[in-house]
Parts: structure tokens; sequence; C-alpha cells
């Protein structure tokens, strides 16, 4: 059953190794538990990556085990001035001691090293990124403490199995989470107004090809006075039973059907398309950031083009209202994966 969804609290995998019921939830219902993976520990993907962002400028912050390579990354952008840093450390053959935690909904991911220490904590009601990148850009240190408020709401988690015998991957976005601290680089200091202002968690863990390409979108803000967000992406495994693409307003998540990814070759101006097969998401996203970069360390490498900017256009809820977007702030990346 296409977009199938889970209710019902379960190991995420069976005896078999794969997973017990595909399809997509409003919460993590799937337990995840790496002993049960029946594959190479070199095979295992477990990332945690948070976006915080604003109209004018943003961070994003990954720490990730990939088996025979992890990394600690942070991105800094502005959108007005056009331009993005980003540095990573490189961590060789993490396997499994980085510790990741198998739920989203607590424990705590910390990696420390002589450059860089950064920290995801969490509870119930928030969670925290700390940071202190001793030589970030330049040799310029960047430091940050960022609080995101959780509110009781609907998140897209998705299990889907991958077109191998012991591939899957199972992944949790959670949108809307009201941002509140500060970012300091090169002398200036940037502000989160838990008013105005989100987080996004994308929250993964799964055993996938070697050889990938993902599309994925997300936004956060507010419409009509109430939080609006929305994630769609695709490309990887089967989806005949879930995609993990959905609205969200006023804290409850309005399930879509397939969206496609429609980017010109160049950066000359075209506006990204993005259209759904059950015409409920209809938009044109002019980006005002558009980067392109390759990146390779030990056996893995990725070609990025990620794309910050303005999208309009009309997205239907469940209940037939339609939300009117007009230059609102998001992304929107395509990543080719070798790792």
């Amino acid at each position: 059953m296409r977009n199938h969804e889970v209710t019902k609290m379960q190991p995420l995998l069976g005896g078999d190794g794969k997973i017990s019921e595909p399809g997509w939830a409003r919460g993590q219902v799937w337990e995840y538990d790496r002993s049960k993976i029946q594959s190479s520990a070199l095979r295992i993907k477990e990332r945690d990556h948070y976006l915080v962002m604003n109209e004018e400028y943003g961070a994003a912050f990954t720490v990730s085990d990939n088996g025979y390579v992890g990394a600690g990354s942070v991105s800094l952008f502005h959108f007005r001035e056009r331009w993005e840093y980003v540095e990573t450390v490189f961590i060789p053959f993490p396997m499994g001691k980085l510790k990741m935690p198998s739920t989203s909904n607590g424990g705590d991911v910390v990696y420390r090293d002589k450059r860089l220490r950064l920290e995801f904590r969490s509870d119930v009601e928030r969670r925290m990124i700390s940071c202190d990148f001793k030589d970030f850009h330049e040799g310029k240190p960047f430091y940050c403490e960022i609080t995101l408020e959780q509110p009781e709401t609907d998140t897209i988690c998705s299990a889907i199995p991958g077109e191998g015998k012991k591939t899957f991957g199972y992944s949790q976005k959670i949108n809307c989470m009201p941002a509140e601290g500060y970012m300091s680089f090169d002398g200036k200091t940037y502000w989160f107004n838990p008013e105005e202002d989100y987080g996004t968690l994308n929250w993964c863990r799964g055993v996938w090809p070697y050889d990938n390409t993902l599309y994925w979108s997300s936004g956060n803000g507010k419409v009509g006075g109430k939080p609006f967000g929305f994630n769609i992406g695709y490309g990887f495994g089967n989806t005949s039973a879930a995609t993990e693409n959905i609205l969200f307003y006023d804290g409850k998540g309005h399930k879509l059907d397939d969206v496609m990814f429609h980017i010109p070759e160049h950066d000359d101006g075209k506006p990204w398309v993005f259209a759904s097969s059950d015409g409920r998401f209809e938009m044109e996203f002019y980006p005002v950031l558009d980067r392109n970069s390759v990146f390779s360390a030990f056996l893995a490498s990725f070609e990025r083009r990620r794309a910050f900017g303005k999208m309009s256009g009309k997205a239907l809820l469940d209940d037939g209202r339609f939300i009117e977007l007009k230059d609102f702030m998001c992304f929107a990346e395509k990543v080719h994966n070798r790792y």
C-alpha cells in the first residue's frame, strides 16, 4: 500500500534483517537496534544533521558515522552577502565508536578533538547545539550556542527497504523547531529569534548502496500566523510503501505522494520546479545562494548542489485548504554519494 502509515511500536528489523513493516509514521514508532543489522559495520550509516536559518543567514551541523569514515562538519552561510564557509573534520573508521543514539527522542551526540567540539544534546522539550571550532575558516574560530524548542507536533519518519537484500533507510525529519541563541564568527554575532527563526533535524540510520543520488528540500516559517513547514525528497530504496513528502501546518502533518525535482543544469536564473503527482505541491524555487561542491576522503566522495532561496506556489492540505507561499525561504539540494 502506497503511503502506508504505521502507528504500532515495533522493532525496526525482523529476524531476517529486513524492515518489519515498511511505511511512514508521525513519530518514531520503529525501534532501531544497531546490533540487529546483518551487514558489516563498514556499511552502517548513522547521521544527525541540524539546519538552523532565517531570512538572512544560517548554519548546518553534522555528525556522522559512515563505517569506514565519519565526520564532524559545520557550514555557515549568509544569504544577503552570498557566501558560505564549510569545514569538515574526518574521523577514520568510527564503526560505532561515536555511539550515535538509537532514537532521536533522547541521548546526546558529542564529538571532540583538538580542533572541533560539536555537541547535540536533547531532552523532552528542547535540543541544544553547542560548537567550538577553533580553526574554522581562514584561521578564525566559530562558536555557537543554539536551543531548539520541540513542541508536541507531527514529524515525518520513514522506514524504506533498499533494492539490495541488506539495505534499508530509517529516517526522521523534524521541522518547525523555534530557534534561539547565537553564532559568533569573524568579529560578528548572529542571533536567532524563536518568534521567527526555525531549525530542522535530519536523523538517519541504515545501510544504503555505496553509490546513490538523493534529493531533499525543506523549509520552515509562518503562514497566517501559524507554523508551516514542508519536507520533500527521494532517491533511495523502494518507496512503494512510503515517501518522505509532507506538509506541516500548526503542528499537524499532511501527507503527500511523489514530488519530482526539476533542476536547471546551470545557475542561469531559471527556477527549480517542484511538481507532485497528486497536484498538492506545485512550486517554483529561485536560489539566492547556489553552490556546487565536490568532496572526497578515503573511499568516500560526494558531489552536491545545494541552494538556498525563495519558494512560491500553492500547497493543498488534507482538508482542502490551500497554503499559498510567496518568497518563502527554504533550501533544496541534489547529492551524489559514493560512500
